[in-house]
This record gives structure tokens, C-alpha cells and sequence, in this order.
């Protein structure tokens, strides 16, 4: 694998494959209560420009079931705030870290912090890409499916970072996409141009749609997110109009496969972007999901930080 994780487009599938054996094995320790400190002595620094549960709970209670240390520092802990270059500051961090967490609003500021740094350099979500939750989400997936391949996924919602990285992972393992945003919230157009092609060679299916009847038709996994993410809540008015129609409820779920999973990333905004009934209903296994962040965190953190 190579030395970050900055999108899923970035790895290999054989790679996505590691993590996701490495995850169930680390599971499986986790559940057992065995103590396992492959990172002992190994410092992990947490760049958070933007608000966080899961993602900073997980990382840093995964660095501390492997035996290592995460250093947290908001955006106002930094020099960087004070105008210290992003390339300065990843070589002081790499004097002084073994791995850093960034999780901010632009994904250049993560590409160049990679490309300055000796260290391995994950991405904890940028308003382009959030790829520790899309693969938290497929090893999910493969546990209650037992594959990936031919799996269709519709999603329900704003074209945005996790949309990005939907078609990223999806087209990388063989899956089926279905993408159902308002005419102007469609995914990065050349993401969903490469994720196409790649889809095409692993024998996988991108579709976008305006109808989301249409998305969910047989749909195995029914995914939404918050239709109006950090930064954007100026919006919040005009995209709770446009987005009308594309709540997850009762009607549109009966309307894919009888057996279909629930799914969202979280924070929820129940009666938005889906209805109570149903994220805290039988098909829901969004708190799996969530919980799978740690196995899959601890996974990439000991294959980038560990050198396994």
C-alpha cells in the first residue's frame, strides 16, 4: 500500500482487500478482549480543522487499543493558523510523529501536507473525499452480504464528499451505484467519469438519477447522508426546498428490494434526509456501521503507521 491515504482512487483493490482482512481480524481480537500493541511507542498527530464525533473518537481510541498515543490539535492549536506553510509544517511533523490524521475543508491542503511529509498521511475527510467512511462502509457491507461484487448501493442525497468517494470504492470493488441527487447537486464530474470507466473493467454499474424511486429499485443497501454538510449552512433553507422528495422514508424504501439494508454515515437529521421510523427500524444497520469506523481505522493505521 502506499504511504497515505488520501482517496480511495489512490489504492488498489488488493489493497482495499488488506484492510478489510486485517479489519476482521482486528474485530475479532477487539471482541475477545486480547490485548494486541503493534503501534506501541507510535504517536499519532490529529489535524482537526472541522468538527468531529466518530471520526476523532475512533482514531484516537484506535491508536490507544494498538498501544500507541494520538495527539489532538484544533485548527487553533496550530502555527498554521498564524500563517505557517503547510510544507513546514509537515516536516516538523515528521520530526516528531509517526503518522497524522487531517481532517479539514480542502482536499489540497491534504495533498500537499502528504507531499511534504515522510510520515504516512490519512485523510479524516475533506469537502471532496471522505475515504475512511466509504470503506468502513463496504467492510460492512461485505459482513452482511459476504461480498461486494454485484451489491448495488443507492444513494440518496448531495453529491459530495461521500458521494465522491461512493464512486470510488464502489467502482473499484465490482459494485453497482445508483446516485440519486437533484439536477444541480450532482457528484465531481470527473470523478464520476473515471469511477465509470473503472466500474466498466471490474463489471460494476455507475447510474446517476433525479428520481430516487428510480435509484432504489433493486437495491440491496439504501444510503443517505445530511443534505447540508459543514460550511454550507447559508443553504440550509434553499436545500431543504430542493431536496424535498429525496427522504429516506417508509415509501421509498418499499420501493427496493424487500431484504434491503439501511445505511448512513451520521450525524443524522431525522425527518430531513431520512425519516425516525426507518433509521431506527429493523432494516437500519447504521450503528454497525458506525462502529465498524474503529476496525477499519485501526486497520489502516497499523498497515500505514506499523508497516505491515
Amino acid at each position: 500500500m502506499k504511504k497515505d491515504l488520501l482517496t480511495i482512487s489512490d489504492i488498489s483493490r488488493e489493497d482495499i482487500e488488506g484492510i478489510f482482512n486485517h479489519a476482521k481480524f482486528l474485530k475479532e481480537k477487539f471482541r475477545a478482549g486480547e490485548t494486541y500493541h503493534p503501534l506501541k511507542g507510535k504517536t499519532l498527530g490529529m489535524i482537526f480543522k472541522k468538527a468531529s464525533t466518530r471520526t476523532r473518537i475512533s482514531f484516537e481510541s484506535g491508536m490507544y487499543q494498538l498501544g500507541g498515543h494520538a495527539l489532538f490539535l484544533g485548527a487553533k492549536d496550530l502555527q498554521m493558523d498564524r500563517g505557517e506553510s503547510i510544507a513546514d509544517t509537515a516536516k516538523i511533523f515528521s520530526l516528531y510523529l509517526d503518522g497524522i490524521v487531517v481532517r479539514t475543508f480542502s482536499q489540497d491542503e491534504v495533498e500537499e501536507l502528504a507531499s511534504n511529509a515522510s510520515i504516512a498521511v490519512i485523510n479524516g475527510l475533506t469537502d471532496q473525499h471522505h475515504p475512511c467512511q466509504i470503506l468502513s462502509d463496504m467492510f460492512t457491507i461485505m459482513e452482511k452480504f459476504g461480498r461486494l461484487k454485484g451489491v448495488k448501493v443507492a444513494y440518496m442525497g448531495d453529491g459530495n464528499n461521500i458521494a465522491n468517494s461512493w464512486l470510488d470504492g464502489a467502482s473499484k470493488m465490482g459494485m453497482n451505484l445508483s446516485i440519486s441527487t437533484p439536477p444541480d447537486y450532482k457528484p465531481n464530474s470527473e470523478i464520476i467519469k473515471r469511477a465509470v470507466a473503472v466500474a466498466q473493467k471490474n463489471g460494476g454499474k455507475i447510474e446517476l438519477t433525479d428520481d430516487p424511486f428510480e435509484g432504489v429499485m433493486d437495491a440491496d443497501i439504501i444510503y443517505t447522508d445530511v443534505w447540508t454538510s459543514m460550511g454550507q449552512e447559508d443553504e440550509y433553507d434553499k436545500r431543504l426546498k430542493d431536496f424535498k422528495g429525496f427522504q429516506v422514508n417508509t415509501k421509498l424504501v418499499g420501493a427496493a428490494k424487500k431484504d434491503v439494508k439501511i445505511m448512513h454515515c451520521l450525524p443524522a437529521h431525522r425527518g430531513e434526509e431520512i425519516s425516525a421510523d426507518v433509521i431506527d427500524g429493523e432494516k437500519s444497520i447504521v450503528f454497525e456501521e458506525a462502529g465498524n469506523r474503529l476496525h477499519v481505522q485501526k486497520a489502516i493505521l497499523e498497515i500505514l503507521m506499523g508497516g505491515k
